[in-house]
């Protein structure tokens, strides 16, 4: 299947993912993202041998949006070192099953992992193994049923999203781990990786990259509002 291709130069590749892909390797044997994308470059430009792909940002399975690659090891390097301190600015859209109480807001919450659920659990002061957590999020516009969020990411932690919305009575539609009322019909929930903030690591030039909204029609309706 043809990648769609947001970004590309010599030293990075930003790709839209399909809900229902996997970026990286995993348990269920599935072709991730990465492999597909080195026999794509290595097929355009006719490389010989193996071809570098390094991943900078993950995005869970049932998520689509935008996710960061490097072309090249320094690339990759400085990347990982801009994500560490906090310089690539990551915004998404959600929409939820409940609007909420206040228009907008930053979240701090502390986030406790369980592998074998492949869940975190949200609580308000810090407990032992628990990390700290912090997104702002405004509410953009509200249809019938559902809310469309807009989040900015402030720490990388499991599930980060997903776990502090459904916290404050908001869970994303169609994501049953954590309390929508039904799921999907496409398996995905309604979560995208809207925007990217960054600088260049080998130009210096800002690059702000989006994500096209989904074709599905909630998805449409509640962007169209956006504009009004």
């Amino acid at each position: 299947m043809q990648p769609h291709i947001v970004y590309e130069d010599n030293h990075l590749l930003i790709v839209c993912k399909r809900p229902g892909e996997i970026v990286q390797g995993d348990k269920t044997g599935d072709e991730p993202m990465v492999e597909g994308l080195k026999t794509w470059l290595k097929e355009k430009y006719q490389k010989p041998g193996n071809v570098f792909l390094g991943l900078v940002n993950r995005l869970d399975r049932p998520v689509g949006g935008l996710v960061i690659f490097a072309k090249t090891s320094k690339a990759l390097s400085r990347m990982n070192a801009m994500l560490q301190r906090g310089e690539i600015q990551k915004t998404y859209w959600a929409i939820v099953c409940h609007s909420p109480e206040v228009p907008s807001q930053q979240l701090t919450h502390y986030l406790l992992r369980r592998e074998a659920q492949n869940k975190s659990y949200a609580y308000q002061t810090a407990r032992p193994n628990t990390k700290r957590a912090e997104l702002t999020y405004r509410l953009l516009a509200s249809g019938e049923r559902y809310h469309l969020l807009e989040v900015d990411l402030h720490t990388g932690r499991h599930h980060q999203i997903r776990c502090q919305l459904s916290a404050i009575g908001c869970p994303i539609k169609g994501d049953l781990k954590y309390g929508a009322p039904r799921s999907n019909p496409d398996g995905s929930i309604s979560l995208l990786s809207r925007r990217l903030r960054f600088v260049h690591p080998v130009s210096g030039v800002e690059l702000v990259l989006e994500a096209p909204i989904p074709q599905d029609k909630l998805w449409q309706d509640l962007a169209y509002l956006t504009k009004r």
